[in-house]
C-alpha cells in the first residue's frame, strides 16, 4: 500500500476517502491472493498458508471500512481519478524463486505496506481541507498503526521460528557458495537430454568467481547475510541470493576496485538468472 507523498493527494470529500481506503485494502487482498496462488502452484503450501493469513487480515480491514461507510450513511463510490500509484507492493515476491521466500519475509512485506499506508493517511490528515477529512484520515492512520503492530508481532514469531534454520553468510562464504552453484549447474547439464553448453559455461564462470575470491577475497560483508537452507539447495534461489550479495557489496564497498569486481560478479549472476528463468518460465 505505497503512496506518492511527494505530491499530497487532496481528498475533496469523505466518501472519496472511504473509497480510497476500500481500494487500498482490496489491492492488498488481490496481491496476497496472487502470491498465495503462486506458492500453491509451485508446491509451497506452507507459504501459501501465510499469504492466506494476510488475506484474512486485509479482509477484516476492508469490512471495517464498509462498516464505517454504513455508519456514516455513505454509499460506496469509485476511487477518484489519478490515485497514488502502486497501492500495493509485493517487493518482487511474485517473481523471485519461492525458496527465497519465507514466512518472515512475507510478514515483512506486509509490515512495510502497512507502514506506508500509515504514512500516507498521516499525510492526508496533515493536508486535509476540512475537519471531517482530517478526522477520518487520522482514524485510518490509527487503524493502519494497529495493523502494523499486529503484523510486527507475527513477523517476530516467524523470525524466531526460522532463525535456527537460517545459514549465516559472510564474505568468506561466497567462494564456497559459488562452488556449490557450479555443481548445481553442472549437474543440471548432465541430467539434461539436450545440449546444455550454456549451463556448463555458467558453471565454469562460477568456478572462476570462486577462485578469484579465494585468491583475492572481497572484504565487504554482504548485508543479505542470512540464507535459508532451501535457498542454497538449487541453482535458481542460490543465484538470487548471490546477486543480492554482490549488488549490496557493489553499492557499499569503500574501495572502488572491490565495488567494480562485485558489480562484475553481479552482472554475471544476473545473466545466469536469465538462463535459468528461461528454462523455468514459472519461476
Amino acid at each position: 500500500m505505497s503512496a506518492n507523498t511527494s505530491d499530497p493527494w487532496h481528498l475533496a470529500a469523505l466518501d472519496e476517502l472511504l473509497a480510497l481506503a476500500g481500494a487500498m485494502e482490496q489491492e492488498a487482498i488481490d496481491g496476497y491472493i496472487a502470491l498465495g496462488l503462486r506458492m500453491t502452484e509451485l508446491g509451497h503450501p506452507e507459504l501459501a498458508a501465510v499469504f492466506d493469513v494476510l488475506v484474512a487480515e486485509e479482509r477484516g480491514h476492508l469490512s471495517k471500512v464498509a462498516e464505517w461507510e454504513k455508519a456514516l450513511g455513505h454509499k460506496p463510490r469509485s476511487v477518484p481519478a489519478h490515485p497514488p500509484e502502486h497501492l500495493f507492493d509485493d517487493e518482487g515476491a511474485g517473481k523471485v524463486a519461492p525458496e527465497m521466500l519465507s514466512a518472515y519475509r512475507a510478514f515483512s512485506i506486509a509490515v512495510r505496506n502497512e507502514e506506508r499506508a500509515f504514512v500516507f493517511w498521516s499525510y492526508v490528515s496533515a493536508h486535509a481541507r476540512s475537519g471531517d477529512i482530517r478526522d477520518a484520515a487520522e482514524r485510518m492512520a490509527r487503524e493502519e498503526l494497529g495493523h502494523v503492530a499486529t503484523l510486527r508481532r507475527e513477523r517476530r514469531r516467524a523470525f524466531h521460528r526460522e532463525r535456527d534454520q537460517a545459514l549465516a553468510v559472510d564474505e568468506g562464504d561466497l567462494p564456497i557458495l559459488e562452488q556449490r552453484l557450479s555443481r548445481h549447474l553442472k549437474s543440471m547439464a548432465e541430467l539434461s537430454t539436450v545440449d546444455e553448453g550454456d549451463l556448463l559455461a555458467l558453471s565454469k564462470e562460477a568456478d572462476l568467481r570462486s577462485k578469484s575470491m579465494r585468491e583475492h577475497p572481497l572484504l565487504t560483508t554482504p548485508r543479505p547475510g542470512m540464507a535459508t537452507q532451501k535457498a542454497v539447495e538449487s541453482a535458481l534461489p542460490l543465484c538470487e541470493f548471490l546477486a543480492d550479495c554482490y549488488l549490496d557489496i557493489g553499492d557499499r564497498a569503500m574501495d572502488e576496485k572491490e565495488a567494480g569486481r562485485a558489480r562484475e560478479f553481479a552482472a554475471e549472476i544476473i545473466h545466469c538468472l536469465r538462463v535459468l528463468r528461461h528454462r523455468q518460465p514459472s519461476a
